[in-house]
């Protein structure tokens, strides 16, 4: 090895005397502790101070070129290192921040699914609602939600706040916490959305946004903390028994259906609209606006893949495969319900939303042919289970969030246990047993979380409009405004 490299310059290092070695290593501690302006001037003292006759400094150039090129290596060296690491934290920053926008925007698909599907006289409260269940949800998660979800805090000032990383304080990270905090506020304010579609023209506005306050700041945390969070004694008790925990990565469970059973004791308690039954028959009651309808389900899907492909959590983690799933479990929910309906236009736009509703826990794991079944199977639940609920068992469930993010939702967490085995294609280590429990729990949760909430407001202030303000339509008795209000004039 000495041999091959005599001729540069790490081989004359092994010719220099033992002197000469140790000026070398001197000038190169000299190089890396001295202030940059004093550098030479430190540098040509060592040498006067060591060479102590003109024989001992004859070393040759190469040795100094030698140990100013290791000084220069090491310290270009931490330098990049420094500059990788920030530009980690910056990467980071920036990729929960354009996921948290993409999320936020679904929000206004919210909010044009609901406009378009409820009638005229209720549109501007649906618009009101989803905004201000916003507001109400980041003051809530901010102070209270994800505190108790994931142990950290924001009572600090600003310039720690914009260094908080896990909870600590770290250099450069560009508040790391705030932006996740931000980014996770976001799915905890999708449970009162989903709410509000089941319970429209009919609820009454504050005790809705007083619940919704309630499940944004405890109720959705806590269930959060156990699946996601700080308290993962379910997980702990499932990896050693089954094998696995359960296995959400993007909210099949614990977003969706979680939202979709809270809102089912909500709907339940507050009863049918006036007319949507007359003599015990069904009478359906038609959606106002296809195009509003149709803008809210494309809003959701766009935002959607920050949903779940930023669910990754960092920029080093995202994964290609996550996105091509949530394509191919959206189109598939768009082909089963096209086939199944003959094109029936509110259960296409809303099987786009079901097979991305369904594949949001296991898209990280499945094939993407799988997760076309996935959201194929996904939609077929929402068509019939929004029939059954509404033709059997005669629940009014305006925009069936029931059996779209309800049961769905469900499925999508027990599909990740199926899928995502290796004999189909998937990642595997993933527990079938665990997926069934870890949706039951979510199911059990939300069921008695809504029937509290809800029963406690029917019993205190109440929950429904009087008759005489549901006839005239929230939009005017709530908001003394209509959707239109030119038409007003005439």
């Amino acid at each position: 090895m000495r041999a091959a490299t005599k001729g540069n310059c790490t081989g004359c290092f092994y010719n220099h005397t033992l002197q000469q070695k140790r000026i070398i290593l001197l000038v190169l501690i000299q190089y890396r502790t001295a202030p940059l302006r004093s550098k030479p001037v430190e540098i040509a003292a060592t040498l006067r101070n060591e060479r102590g006759s003109e024989k001992n400094i004859r070393f040759g150039t190469n040795g100094i070129l030698l140990a100013l090129f290791f000084a220069g290596h090491f310290n270009q060296g931490a330098a990049m290192n420094g500059s990788y690491q920030s530009l980690q934290y910056a990467g980071d920053a920036l990729f929960l921040m354009i996921g948290a926008v993409l999320i936020f925007s679904m929000h206004a698909g919210f909010a044009f699914l609901e406009v378009g599907t409820v009638r005229k006289k209720n549109q501007v409260n649906a618009l009101v609602k989803i905004l201000s269940d916003w507001g109400v949800s980041t003051v809530m998660y901010f102070l209270i939600g994800f505190p108790l979800a994931y142990g950290i805090n924001f009572w600090m000032n600003s310039g720690d706040l914009l260094q908080l990383f896990n909870g600590k304080v770290v250099d450069g990270v560009r508040g790391f916490d705030l932006l996740h905090c931000f980014f996770l506020l976001t799915f905890a304010a999708c449970v009162p959305a989903i709410i509000s579609g089941g319970v429209a023209e009919r609820m009454k506005f504050w005790p809705q946004v007083f619940a919704g306050a309630i499940f944004t700041g405890v109720g959705y945390p806590l269930f959060e903390s156990v699946m996601w969070g700080r308290f993962p004694f379910l997980q702990n008790f499932l990896t050693a028994h089954y094998g696995a925990a359960f296995h959400d990565y993007a909210g099949s469970v614990v977003v969706h259906s979680v939202g979709g059973w809270i809102a089912l004791p909500a709907i339940v308690l507050l009863g049918q609209r006036i007319g949507r039954w007359v003599d015990g028959k069904s009478n359906g009651i038609p959606v106002s606006n296809i195009p509003f309808l149709a803008l809210g389900s494309w809003v959701l899907a766009v935002g959607w893949f920050g949903f779940n492909v930023m669910s990754a959590g960092k920029f080093e983690a995202i994964s290609g495969l996550v996105a091509v799933n949530s394509l191919f479990a959206m189109v598939g929910g768009i082909i089963f319900s096209l086939v199944f309906t003959k094109a029936d236009p509110g259960f296409v736009h809303n099987g786009a939303l079901a097979g991305l509703i369904a594949i949001c826990a296991g898209s990280d794991i499945v094939h993407p042919f799988g997760a076309f079944f996935i959201g194929g199977i996904g939609a077929l639940i929402f068509i019939a289970g929004y029939k059954f609920e509404t033709e059997r068992l005669k629940i009014d469930d305006v925009l069936g969030v029931w059996p779209l993010h309800g049961i769905t939702g469900s499925w999508g967490g027990i599909a990740a246990g199926i899928f995502g085995q290796t004999f189909l294609g998937g990642m595997g280590h993933v527990s079938f047993i665990s997926q069934c429990i870890g949706t039951v729990s979510g199911i059990v949760f939300s069921v008695c979380l809504g029937t509290f909430v809800y029963g406690a407001l029917k019993k205190t202030v109440g929950i429904r409009l009087d008759e005489r303000q549901e006839r005239q339509g929230s939009d005017l008795s709530i908001h003394n405004i209509t959707a239109y209000p030119e038409d007003t004039l005439y």
